[in-house]
């Protein structure tokens, strides 16, 4: 049997990360695994590096953190009106892990469909 699981050499991984992983991969072939995991560890957004990007916002330019997971109004809107005035960078400070966790599941049903599709 084997025990390897390749999902815990990425950074930042959370258990409920990981069982969206395992569900997700759950109905497809080894290859078809392998295929999954080289597209979504390259998709994937550590939760510590949208910290680093909310954190600099307060020496720089905020939103950076909104332009890394995507969301490119938010971005702009942040960047025009500085973090709305600094609390939305606050309020992503707190919930960096749900806005990493959020990327990380569309990102993991984009990569199972292209894994699916490619094999």
């Amino acid at each position: 049997m084997n025990t390897y699981n390749p999902y815990m050499s990425l950074p930042g991984i959370t258990t409920e990360e990981m069982a969206v992983l395992h569900q997700a991969t759950s109905s497809l072939s080894d290859t078809q695994k392998q295929s999954f995991y080289m597209i979504y560890s390259s998709k994937r957004k550590s939760p510590q590096d949208i910290l680093l990007f909310t954190l600099l916002g307060f020496i720089g330019i905020a939103g950076i953190q909104r332009f890394l997971v995507g969301q490119v109004a938010l971005g702009i809107f942040y960047i025009l009106t500085i973090g709305f005035c600094w609390i939305g960078t606050i309020v992503d400070l707190i919930n960096h892990q749900s806005i990493a966790n959020e990327y990380n599941q569309k990102m993991a049903y984009e990569s199972f469909n292209i894994a699916k599709m490619g094999v």
